[in-house]
């Protein structure tokens, strides 16, 4: 098995791209990720690959020094190529990159992941033993700062983020849509390549087109990337927003194809919200007895939810450290809050192209 980039094999365009063999395209849009970029890119450069391979990197007007780590990058490894993403649009990113490369089958990377070893020769093996068009594994989120590690515990639990299986594990099969994926490029041009419309959750959006096309989505518990979240609250806060938003428009756009688990944070907010005026209602102006009775799911729903959150946060998947226990005590209501606001939005009113303004800061 070679490496990533001694490869002598022949051109891309002469091999079989149903064949565990091929060549792949490595591709990662990047913005404002000077802290995560070269920890990205080496975790590539560490693949075995059975045959030829490239970096293709989309670099968006990033103000941290990102595009010069790119550069200083690009320079010392010529498989890094480098094209310009000027709209900082994920999916824009993407679909230059795609442009851009040359091989059969796309590897999505991001920034803030890396790929643990044998990924691609395991996801090419399982393209081809199940005939996918594209397939995807674990996201395992992991922290260093307080903040990360209370994100990362959320990220890897059932309650943080609903229990789908890129998140917690679980049997290899078909699935909706894929963690980052790694694709075939004759598939993703025959539905139309990413929607550059779509700001977030363009991978589910673009794993429905297949499936509508008739192609298949897998999912294997094998393939593992490390992901590192966002290190700040608020920027996990508007993470969230702008992911649950465009979560909203899209079930507004296919109701039918929408998993329940994408309204139960919106439901938690409406009873929250419903929960808080009551109470201010009851404060202000004395009610009769028949107003606790008719609030009292409100009451009841807004403390079974404190409980569930303590108690997460209290249980070893808090964490060992006190800091630890009570950042997550904060971090999942932020991210339930924060997603379950966005979703109601996007879904009453459409997301209307908001973006992910966590992106344009460093994290």
């Amino acid at each position: 098995m070679t490496s990533a980039f001694d490869s002598h094999e022949q051109p891309a365009s002469s091999r079989d791209d149903r064949s565990d063999q091929a060549a792949v395209s490595f591709i990662m849009p990047v913005l404002n990720e000077a802290d995560y970029l070269a920890k990205a890119v080496a975790s590539i450069e560490r693949q075995n690959t059975p045959s030829a391979s490239e970096i293709v990197l989309a670099l968006g007007p990033s103000t941290d020094g990102t595009t010069e780590i790119a550069e200083r990058l690009a320079q010392a490894n010529p498989a890094i190529r480098l094209v310009h993403n000027p709209v900082a649009n994920i999916s824009a990113g993407l679909n230059a990159a795609i442009k851009a490369s040359q091989h059969p089958v796309i590897v999505r990377v991001d920034a803030h992941t890396e790929l643990s070893d044998n990924y691609v020769v395991d996801a090419l093996r399982t393209l081809t033993v199940h005939d996918a068009a594209n397939v995807g594994g674990v996201m395992h989120a992991a922290g260093e700062t307080t903040v990360q590690r209370a994100a990362a515990r959320a990220y890897n639990s059932r309650l943080g983020l609903g229990g789908p299986a890129y998140h917690v594990g679980g049997a290899a099969g078909e699935a909706e849509s894929a963690y980052l994926g790694v694709f075939r490029r004759d598939a993703a041009v025959a539905v139309g390549l990413f929607d550059e419309a779509t700001k977030r959750g363009e991978d589910w959006e673009f794993n429905l087109r297949l499936r509508q096309a008739g192609y298949r989505v897998w999912f294997d518990p094998g393939l593992r990337v490390t992901y590192r979240p966002r290190g700040r609250f608020r920027d996990i806060a508007r993470q969230f927003f702008a992911t649950g938003m465009w979560r909203g428009e899209l079930s507004r756009r296919s109701p039918r194809r929408a998993s329940l688990r994408y309204f139960a944070p919106p439901v938690l907010v409406i009873t929250l919200v419903l929960a808080a005026a009551a109470g201010l209602t009851a404060l202000f102006t004395g009610v009769a007895g028949w107003w606790w009775v008719l609030t009292g799911p409100l009451w009841a729903g807004s403390a079974a939810y404190a409980v569930t959150i303590l108690a997460s946060a209290l249980s070893k998947a808090g964490g060992s450290r006190f800091i630890d226990k009570c950042a997550t005590v904060v971090m999942l209501p932020t991210m339930h809050v924060s997603w379950g606001t966005g979703f109601l939005r996007g879904f009453l009113t459409g997301a209307g192209g908001a973006d992910d303004t966590s992106r344009v800061t460093t994290s």
